[in-house]
């Protein structure tokens, strides 16, 4: 039996939707019944729920990177030697990614063992935490040495706050969702990303308005503590949810494993490997598409700065609108190909991307980064949470679906700029090996896409299964 192949039924049986409703279990059972089942309303609550914290993840990584090379090299980490100042400032600024994966590990055993909900509401609190007291922490000048240990400390706080997020907004999204809507409930936490991005993209465009002095002295202090907005927000929406039907379900039967990490690298290792593989054709385009590309079109091309951010934060805004509809047309279709396809597509399509950014034109570059950034990065996103979900069951869902994500980012994301930069250096200028590094990451995860399990499906069959061997006693019972 192949599980992909009960992906989109929409249907479920009576002694399935009875099963379902008396567990709690909305997360939807198929079925092969051939009536229509009437789609159920999208749960806004628990959406806003697992995009809130991706939204505050990602603008403080891009407030926190313009404000490093601005600021934090002469407050926080003064020196005689300009570039050791700015090494400085932008170490304190990578070690988020050398502890997520620890955060992931820490916070993934809690959520299941103890819950998901209980673990969104610590995570959320330690990166906003982490994020309002960056804002309020005064500099060398007043605290001396401890202002720079205190930054790293923050950071370091953040960065495990940030490995048990994105789990958590996956699952919460992914146990809630009805069975033949898991794309498009998966794909909302992934647009927390772009969000983020548009978010931090204006409140940096009004910073450059005030004045260099205080934008100096107090300015780039702003954005940190009006953060605490929201996180509030975030922790009011998440206060009002109960935990997953699925995480509810299988503590019922009392499916809770003492020591998940330990299932996991020993049984479902395999599982992991695929999920850090998947990561690469959605996390190493994303620095070159989406960050890089402001450094390449700038210092290479000689675009304006203010126009290679519009160009971005467009492309962003079509990721944005772009990530929910693909998540949706996921639901009909087979998943792990359709993630193939897109990884395909970037293979394509990215030697086109340079050859049209490369005529200089500013009409080039927002078509080239809204192609490249908004529609391929975009496509591969949409559903990357998704698939990683449904590569483990729900007693180790938590735990082996942070640890490949997280993985994944810490190989192929913190790498990829270096990368990028070297290969560029090496070169001679050209753009080619940059496009060549692009191919290489999505032929990574297309070789993964063959080793999908799709654990899920078996899951869903297995109730079912249970659903209908109940139905008659239960009947029995009624009569």
């Amino acid at each position: 039996m192949k599980p992909s192949t009960h992906q989109n039924s929409a249907a479920t049986t009576p002694a399935a939707t009875a099963t379902s409703a008396g567990s709690g279990n909305n997360a939807g059972t198929g079925s092969k019944a051939s009536g229509p089942q009437e789609k159920q309303p999208l749960n806004y609550r628990v959406l806003f729920g697992s995009l809130s914290g991706s939204v505050i993840e990602w603008f403080d990584f891009l407030i926190y990177g313009t404000v490093a090379a601005l600021v934090f090299n002469k407050i926080y980490f003064p020196s005689d030697n300009a570039f050791m100042a700015t090494f400085l400032a932008y170490v304190s600024f990578s070690l988020t990614f050398f502890f997520r994966p620890l955060g992931g590990v820490i916070f993934s055993h809690i959520g299941d063992r103890i819950g998901r909900k209980k673990t969104l509401f610590l995570t959320l609190c330690l990166m906003g935490g982490g994020t309002v007291a960056i804002g309020l922490l005064p500099d060398y000048s007043m605290i001396g040495l401890w202002a720079p240990i205190l930054l790293c400390l923050f950071r370091i706080l953040q960065g495990l706050g940030i490995g048990g997020e994105w789990g958590g907004a996956l699952l919460l999204a992914y146990e809630y969702a009805p069975r033949d809507r898991r794309g498009l409930y998966g794909a909302v936490p992934q647009m927390g990303i772009s969000l983020g991005m548009l978010l931090a993209s204006a409140v940096v465009a009004l910073l450059t308005l005030m004045p260099e002095e205080q934008f100096m002295l107090w300015g780039w202090r702003i954005p940190f503590v009006a953060s605490i907005v929201l996180v509030l927000i975030g922790l009011w929406i998440r206060n009002g949810l109960d935990d997953t039907p699925e995480f509810r379900r299988m503590r019922e039967q009392g499916k809770q494993l003492k020591l998940p990490i330990k299932e996991v690298v020993t049984k479902h290792w395999g599982a992991v490997l695929v999920s850090i593989a998947a990561k690469a054709a959605e996390t190493g385009p994303f620095y070159i598409f989406g960050t890089y590309i402001v450094a390449y079109a700038t210092n290479v091309l000689g675009a304006r700065n203010n126009m290679v951010l519009l160009a971005v934060a467009a492309a962003a805004f079509v990721a944005t609108i772009w990530m929910p509809v693909f998540g949706s047309i996921s639901d009909r279709m087979n998943r792990g190909v359709l993630y193939r396809a897109s990884a395909m597509t970037t293979i394509v399509l990215v030697f086109p991307y340079y050859w049209i950014l490369n005529t200089g034109e500013t009409w080039a570059l927002f078509v080239a980064t809204i192609l490249g950034f908004g529609i391929l990065w975009g496509s591969v996103n949409a559903i990357l949470g998704t698939l990683i979900a449904e590569n483990f069951a729900p007693q180790v869902r938590y735990t082996g679906a942070s640890l490949g994500y997280q993985l994944g980012a810490a190989i192929f994301g913190g790498t990829a700029p270096l990368i990028a930069v070297w290969l560029f250096e090496i070169s001679g200028g050209q753009w080619w090996p940059i496009a060549c590094y692009v191919i290489f990451c999505c032929l990574i995860s297309v070789i993964a896409s063959f080793f999908i399990h799709r654990v899920a499906y078996i899951e869903d069959e297995i109730l079912e299964n249970e659903a209908a061997d109940a139905a008659p006693a239960a009947a029995a019972t009624a009569s």
